[in-house]
């Protein structure tokens, strides 16, 4: 009898296209904590020159973009993400819409292109989420631009804190256990859920253990992605202990899944 073989469905998975910043380290690494081998992350970079207003607008309006999306598309992808929180939520919903219909014609990936920020307000709205508590390592002007974009969007922020970090390899340094710590100080009563903001600061392995502290809901930028992205697939390729969010896409108990 054959063995198992237990990356036989690597070349069969739902493969997740993403566009990503070219100084981060965390969403790849988080986004493949949480997935089973049914679920592949290919990833192409742009250059973000700091975590500003200023410095997010000129990456969003770089050509990087475009030659990013085309890029990874080259790959027979079944969905591209473009993986920046901060950077689809900058202008509004009808800039996040708009990066969302260029993302499908360059890539060529029509109904199958999505934002972290779409994917976002999708997993709140999944999870019966209203009002939020707002976790994010941004400086004040950029969480105002994330309070508006929230609340435009039936998510009424009311309660936020920031960092005030700019430097994009200093978002992925902030301890996981600060994170917890941080999400637990912000939570209110008047929040139905807290959310996470930031694909490139450490949020998924706090996730289950916030929501049993806070007896609420809990989504991060990252696991919405994640989730969003296997929504849009079909594709029931997540791990089980990310969160309630991610109980919809759970695989099913086999070989090599944690039950």
């Amino acid at each position: 009898m054959r063995p198992h073989l237990p990356l036989a469905a690597l070349n069969t998975a739902t493969r997740i296209g993403l566009v990503y910043m070219a100084s981060s380290t965390l969403m790849e690494a988080e986004m493949y904590a949480m997935a089973t081998p049914s679920a592949t992350i290919h990833t192409s970079r742009v250059t973000l020159p700091s975590v500003t207003v200023a410095g997010i607008d000129a990456m969003m309006r770089s050509p990087e973009l475009r030659t990013a999306a085309e890029l990874v598309a080259q790959a027979p992808l079944d969905i591209l993400v473009f993986g920046g929180t901060s950077a689809s939520f900058l202008h509004g919903t009808a800039w996040d819409r708009m990066l969302v219909e260029h993302l499908e014609k360059w890539s060529g990936l029509t109904g199958r292109c999505t934002t972290t920020s779409t994917a976002s307000i999708a997993a709140l709205d999944a999870i019966g989420a209203g009002p939020i508590a707002l976790v994010t390592p941004y400086r004040s002007e950029v969480v105002e631009r994330a309070e508006r974009f929230f609340a435009e969007n039936a998510h009424p922020v009311v309660n936020s804190v920031g960092l005030g970090i700019i430097s994009d390899r200093e978002l992925a340094e902030v301890p996981l256990d600060d994170v917890y710590d941080l999400a637990v100080r912000t939570d209110t009563p008047e929040a139905t859920a807290v959310f996470i903001s930031c694909t490139n600061f450490a949020s998924v392995g706090a996730i289950a253990a916030l929501e049993d502290e806070l007896g609420k809901p809990v989504v991060s930028a990252v696991q919405a992605s994640f989730w969003y992205a296997l929504e849009l697939a079909g594709a029931d390729a997540a791990k089980p202990g990310f969160g309630r969010l991610l109980d919809s896409r759970v695989a099913a108990a086999g070989p090599g899944v944690p039950g």
